[in-house]
Formats: C-alpha cells, sequence, structure tokens
C-alpha cells in the first residue's frame, strides 16, 4: 500500500513565488496532510528582497521579530514535518524552537536556486534531517539529495489533447541576463521562417529595469515597449500553453539545475526548446521533444515543429510531477530516474 500523509500536520515555509507556494501546500492536503504556510520572508518589498539576497544582515532585525510572531502563532501546535523552500531568511533560532517543542519533527529542506546565487540555505542546511536541490552539481559539492523541480496539475491537463495552436513556439520569463538578446535572435529567425512566436518578458520593478538598462549590457538593446510590469496570471500562463505546439526555455547562464519551466512544458504534452545543454543528462530527453540550442550561437530548425509530441512513458511522468516531487522529498517513495543526472 503505497503511503499517504494522512493525519500528518505539516508547516511549511517558503517564499512567495508565482503561486507556487500554494500548489505545494495543496498537493500535501491531497495526500492527506493537515499544513500550516508561513511567508519566509518578513516583506515582499524589492528593498527586503534585495537585502535578504546581498546580505540579510541588513534586516536582521526585521527577520527575527517576524519569526518570534511566527513561534507566538504556532507554539501550541505539535507538528510531524516541517518543510522550508529555498532557506534565504530562516535563522538558528527558530529551527532550535521548532526542535524543542516538537521532539519527533522531522525536518525537509528543498531548494530551487543554486546555492551560488542564494548561499543563506548553506548556514542551516545541516539542521535537516532530509535535504534536497535541484541542482546536480550542488546535490554532489554538498553531499544532499538531488530532485528535479516540477510540473503542476493544470499543466498535466493538457498533456496529449489536440489542439489547433495559435502559436508555434512561446516564450515566457522574468527579463534577466541575456534572456531578451536570445529571445529577439529567436523572433528574426521565426519571422524569416513563418514560425508564429509569441514573448512575454516580466520585470517586478521599473527601478530594477531601469538599472539594468544601465549596468547590463544585454538590456541596453532592450525594448521598453515590450517588458511588462504587471505579471501573467497563472490562468493566462495555462491558456498560452495551450495554444503553443512549442516552449522556449532560457535558463540563467550561471544555473544548471532545469527549471520549471521545463517540467511544465512536458508536463503539459508541449515541445522544449532550451538553452540549458544539461537536459540531454535527464531520463526524459528524446530529441522528437527537446531541441538544445547554444545561447551563443543560436540555430533553430522548422523540422523540429513538424513533428508531434512523443508521449512519456506513465511512471517518469509522474515523478517529474508535484505529487512526485512532494512523494520523494518526504520519503514516500523511493525511484531512480534521478540518480544518474
Amino acid at each position: 500500500m503505497k503511503k499517504t500523509l494522512e493525519n500528518k500536520k505539516i508547516l511549511f515555509i517558503s517564499v512567495k513565488f508565482f503561486n507556487y507556494e500554494n500548489l505545494i501546500k495543496k498537493q500535501m492536503e491531497d495526500l492527506g496532510a493537515s499544513v500550516d504556510w508561513f511567508d519566509e520572508r518578513p516583506s515582499n518589498s524589492v528593498y527586503t528582497k534585495t537585502m535578504i539576497r546581498i546580505d540579510k544582515r541588513f534586516v536582521a532585525s526585521a527577520i527575527t521579530d517576524y519569526f518570534k510572531k511566527i513561534i507566538e502563532k504556532i507554539k501550541n501546535t505539535k507538528y510531524d514535518y516541517f518543510l522550508l523552500l529555498k532557506g534565504e531568511a530562516t535563522p538558528k533560532f527558530f529551527l532550535e524552537f521548532l526542535r524543542k517543542n516538537n521532539p519527533n519533527i522531522k525536518f525537509i529542506f528543498y531548494t530551487w536556486d543554486s546555492f551560488k546565487n542564494n548561499s543563506n540555505g548553506l548556514e542551516i542546511i545541516n539542521l535537516f534531517d532530509n535535504k534536497f536541490t535541484f541542482d546536480a552539481d550542488d546535490a554532489k559539492k554538498y553531499n544532499i539529495g538531488f530532485r528535479p523541480l516540477f510540473f503542476a496539475k493544470d499543466y498535466a491537463e493538457l498533456y496529449m489533447k489536440s489542439n489547433d495552436f495559435k502559436y508555434d513556439l512561446a516564450f515566457i520569463g522574468t527579463a534577466h541576463s541575456d534572456r531578451y538578446t536570445i529571445t529577439e535572435k529567436v523572433r528574426n529567425w521565426c519571422n524569416s521562417t513563418k514560425i508564429r512566436l509569441f514573448a512575454f518578458y516580466f520585470s517586478p520593478s521599473k527601478l530594477l529595469f531601469k538599472y539594468n538598462k544601465i549596468v547590463n549590457k544585454d538590456f541596453k538593446l532592450f525594448d521598453y515597449n515590450k517588458i511588462s510590469f504587471n505579471s501573467l496570471s497563472h490562468k493566462e500562463i495555462i491558456d498560452i500553453y495551450k495554444n503553443s505546439k512549442a516552449i522556449l526555455d532560457i535558463n540563467h547562464p550561471g544555473q544548471k539545475g532545469l527549471t520549471m519551466r521545463t517540467f511544465e512544458s512536458l508536463g503539459a504534452g508541449r515541445k522544449l526548446i532550451t538553452t540549458n545543454q544539461e537536459i540531454k543528462k535527464y531520463p526524459f530527453y528524446d530529441e522528437q521533444n527537446i531541441l538544445v540550442i547554444n545561447r551563443e550561437n543560436i540555430r533553430l530548425n522548422t523540422e523540429f515543429f513538424k513533428t508531434d509530441f512523443k508521449k512519456i512513458e506513465e511512471n517518469l511522468l509522474e515523478s517529474m510531477s508535484l505529487k512526485g516531487l512532494v512523494e520523494e522529498i518526504f520519503g514516500l517513495v523511493q525511484v531512480n530516474y534521478w540518480q544518474n543526472v
């Protein structure tokens, strides 16, 4: 009989990130758990988020006060599990309180950021029972579990459904690094080959965008009219996937772990064009579904768009899902799909 989280009480702390915190909470609840969620950041202002990333000591007093308030709210609740995503700001005193207040609690850590981009989690990672990263290199370097990202149920509902696609290729992403430069080269190729492209660039802040225009060479040519300071809703993104045959994924140059976009595309039964060479190491890599391009020398081909998406083996597909991720990090299932990546 398959294990579940039936009747388990879970404390879940994570940053707010495009509604994924709510999707993960709902998945744990679907497996039978009762879940209390708290934002990991004391504030989601641009200043607080920036300071946490640069040096969280600048907002140390705000972090301390915030986690003391969480303690007041949960001190009379007994938890079976504590799940922390990313570990940007969670202080040691909070973890020590949790252990003392819940002697049998199991600590689980998962990050979808590389430690090179966010090293804060390294300060507390050794206090966890189970720890995982989406980055295979970090998993080896820090001797922790490797578990790639996932796709949510809404994407799975699009899987293998035939559609008269409105777009041949779609890109949706936050403006960073060389994403604009690469996508505009792809746009030029699409225009010359009559491939229909949809592209959406998002920036969380006008100030951040203007700053990047000054200091980042890849932003200097960025057309201001092509940037949006309002993100797409989850429903709008699903609708774009529904109407697209393939999705363009451009990973951050310094990040080897596969993006969420990778799993959402394949989980929706959409073909994928990606700059991440690491994808060739994964068990779901198939040239019919995935075209890997060199970000320094963009080359696409029209033949890729002429074939249909090739079905992924059922058990592997389930492991790639959000349900698969939750079951793996909580130790409810054991799989061997990722050990050779």
